[in-house]
């Protein structure tokens, strides 16, 4: 195993040249967003690994290594179902005002890869969904986020209305630093059918995963909690309306600085799908859209193959560190009646005696 350490902001914002922003709409029927990733005006080598059995993207085709296209020059990361596809219109007609994109003659076309999240009617009105606009204003939260500050976390962006199995989801980030200064890093929407935490025991599943850092010291769960936290996310699920296999599908990007093929990235997605299933279970349902996108901004040297291998461990890793950080950033939301409660809250007694999470009961 590659030893590594987290990076300065621990987020996809550790591999230069890559900015996240968010948008959301909270209240009147809304709870949703989008999350953009920019990737600068050159682009990013892109890859993508679709194992959802119901998926909602676009573009996808485009990062088939046997296609053209090379470089990719934002990802759309949106709530809204396939409705939410729109949001990556507003990104491109940003990117085509500055003159960033695939160059054709005198234009350019952006090549936005977008995939989404299914939160319909989460805020209680089902018309209420991420659009053009929506994505226009992620891009412009990315062009001036300030990327020494981290990628922000939690209740924002395409997590804006997302859950985790009965509990509340939201975005996450992750990066690592390998021996030899490569970096690669992870920023997710989780947003799962199954469960990111032991339904026995309450154990967070990516916590034994962690950097230094990443979580706060946990405690064992009091097993009436866990008890009663399975009650409660069987009962507000029914509460909701909806049925029980909506409202699925965990999205997300793992990158690096290294330099990459697009088949190289293609594998560097795939293997970020092996980070998932140690977060999440079940994953990959027929219910859930499961997406991972891969970037490469090429920034530092080819990999030999050993290096590669270790780039690929660490996307793994950072990808399940990314789910496991949205669930404890996640804020429990009431919206059409139904309150649907954070990991924090439902587990109260993982956190007694944190600073950072005082039982808030």
């Amino acid at each position: 195993m590659t030893e590594t350490v987290a990076g300065p902001t621990n987020s996809l914002h550790d591999v230069t040249g890559l900015r996240v922003g968010h948008a959301q709409r909270i209240g009147d029927g809304w709870l949703t967003g989008t999350t953009c990733v920019l990737t600068g005006p050159d682009g990013a080598v892109g890859g993508v690994d679709v194992r959802g059995g119901g998926p909602g993207t676009r573009e996808t085709d485009l990062l088939d290594p046997r296609n053209a296209v090379e470089r990719v020059h934002a990802v759309v990361l949106s709530g809204g179902s396939a409705f939410g596809l729109a949001a990556a219109t507003g990104v491109m007609e940003r990117l085509d005002e500055a003159g960033i994109g695939f160059p054709l003659g005198d234009i350019v076309v952006p090549i936005v890869p977008a995939a989404v999240v299914f939160d319909l009617g989460r805020g209680g009105d089902f018309r209420a969904r991420p659009d053009a606009d929506m994505g226009a204003a992620a891009y412009d939260d990315a062009v001036s986020v300030d990327a020494t500050a981290g990628v922000v976390e939690g209740n924002v962006g395409g997590g804006t209305g997302s859950k985790v199995g009965g509990l509340k989801g939201a975005v996450g980030s992750a990066s690592a630093v390998l021996p030899d200064g490569t970096t690669v890093a992870a920023v997710v929407v989780a947003n799962a059918i199954g469960s990111s935490a032991d339904p026995a025991t309450g154990e967070l599943y990516a916590a034994r995963f962690g950097l230094p850092g990443d979580f706060p010291p946990m405690n064992p769960a009091d097993p009436a909690e866990v008890a009663a936290a399975r009650r409660l996310a069987e009962e507000r699920a029914t509460a909701s309306g909806v049925p029980p296999y909506a409202m699925a599908t965990t999205i997300g990007v793992v990158a690096t600085d290294a330099t990459l093929g697009k088949a190289q990235c293609q594998k560097l997605a795939g293997i970020g799908h092996d980070g998932l299933a140690r977060a999440v279970r079940p994953v990959h349902t027929m219910f859930d859209g499961d997406t991972i996108f891969a970037l490469a901004t090429c920034a530092r040297d080819v990999p030999d193959a050993w290096g590669f291998h270790a780039i690929l461990e660490a996307g793994a890793d950072c990808v399940t560190r990314a789910v496991g950080r949205a669930v404890l950033a996640a804020e429990s939301v009431t919206a059409a009646g139904v309150t649907w409660r954070s990991y924090r809250d439902a587990l109260p007694s993982v956190f007694r005696g944190q600073p950072r999470f005082q039982d808030r009961s």
